[in-house]
């Protein structure tokens, strides 16, 4: 049958990928500018889109469904779709004047107002769940004093990095991302007891020195708080955006309103807020208690504007893959809470690059003397 009498139109389809939302920006592929390449030959359809966040294990269900969709189009006559999905990470920054890390495309940090919320926790897991939906992803461990992410990654205790040309550290690798942690640096028997310059400058030095390679994402899990780490971080690098970790307790909330606060004093912006041990469901019989409180979370989230990237469980089986070395995402991919996790990670990376996708160049005002 000739094209002139075919039922599918450029138009048509176009319709059908407007009508297709993606479920981590909430927009469909037409306004999100995912359609790369689409044409209607011979009653043939070709689609090529290009998702602009990690996707390598959800791209070909996506293909499938899309594909499906346009086949509904035609009538009696009949023709081949090709839909061909693709990812691809965009170079974020907040802070434009900063010069970027090399080869690094996004900084992300991950913080909380204080301590034994899950951050580090939460940290390990996103980086590894975005490096299984196919990222480059590295992981440093910015807490100094208190150093976790070598165990947390399975990495042998006294191992260190090795050294290039007398200057380059390289990182070392656990679960598919490059980590560097001060842990690799001292033993647990050699506690920092240095002031704030000297952690400052030892940040810089493992941020600086460190041969990354191509990155699409470095995360940083920072310490607690709001002291030298968070400021050096800020003035000296390009963040591309910050995620808030804490738990539904109401002291917990306040110190992370005060993180989100100074993330917001120094121009970072905050890609959204992960509510940790917001339920525990008992082992035995299976019931759920909200231990912390209910949707604390949820209400900052609301109050500043950002989205709520996940609410993750009280569960002592991440605490035990945690402390063997194994996170959740590495141990059991398709679990229940890694699942949640690799959710949480697609959400992360989505919200980073809607927002820098939203985000418009204000004009300077320069004020003079005359």
């Amino acid at each position: 049958m000739s094209n002139n009498t075919s039922s599918v139109t450029n138009e048509a389809v176009e319709t059908v990928l407007s009508n297709y939302c993606d479920p981590y920006t909430n927009q469909d592929l037409i306004s999100l500018n995912a359609v790369k390449a689409l044409s209607v030959e011979n009653n043939d359809v070709s689609v090529e889109i290009e998702l602009p966040y990690p996707a390598e294990q959800s791209k070909n269900g996506v293909e499938q469904i899309l594909t499906s969709m346009i086949e509904n189009l035609y009538e009696d006559e009949s023709g081949k779709v090709t839909v061909t999905v693709n990812w691809q990470v965009q170079s974020h920054k907040a802070q434009n004047e900063l010069e970027a890390i090399s080869q690094v495309k996004n900084i992300i940090a991950v913080a909380s107002g204080k301590g034994g919320v899950g951050k580090s926790t939460t940290s390990v897991n996103l980086a590894i769940s975005l490096a299984q939906e196919g990222a480059k992803v590295g992981l440093l461990d910015a807490d100094i004093y208190g150093p976790s992410q070598g165990l947390m990654a399975g990495v042998e205790d006294g191992t260190r990095p090795k050294v290039e040309d007398e200057k380059w550290f390289v990182p070392v690798e656990a679960h598919g991302i490059k980590t560097m942690s001060m842990a690799y640096l001292v033993t647990e028997k050699t506690p920092m007891v240095w002031r704030g310059p000297m952690v400052a400058g030892a940040l810089m030095q493992m941020l600086t020195q460190t041969r990354w390679g191509e990155l699409d994402y470095l995360i940083i899990d920072m310490p607690p708080g709001t002291g030298d780490i968070q400021l050096t971080l800020s003035q000296k690098f390009p963040v591309a955006g910050a995620v808030i970790v804490t738990t539904p307790q109401d002291i917990a909330l306040l110190d992370a309103k005060k993180g989100i606060e100074m993330f917001r004093k120094v121009n970072i912006p905050v890609i959204g807020v992960v509510e940790n041990m917001s339920v525990h469901i008992c082992s035995n019989c299976g019931h759920a208690e909200a231990i912390f409180g209910e949707h604390g979370g949820e209400k900052i989230a609301e109050e500043y504007g950002a989205p709520l990237l996940g609410a993750m469980p009280l569960s002592r089986y991440v605490r035990e893959q945690s402390d063997a070395g194994i996170p959740v995402v590495a141990a059991e991919g398709d679990g229940e809470v890694a699942m949640l996790y690799r959710r949480l990670a697609i959400n992360t990376a989505a919200q980073l690059a809607l927002r820098a996708t939203n985000d418009q160049q204000v004009p300077s005002i320069e004020i003079s003397d005359d």
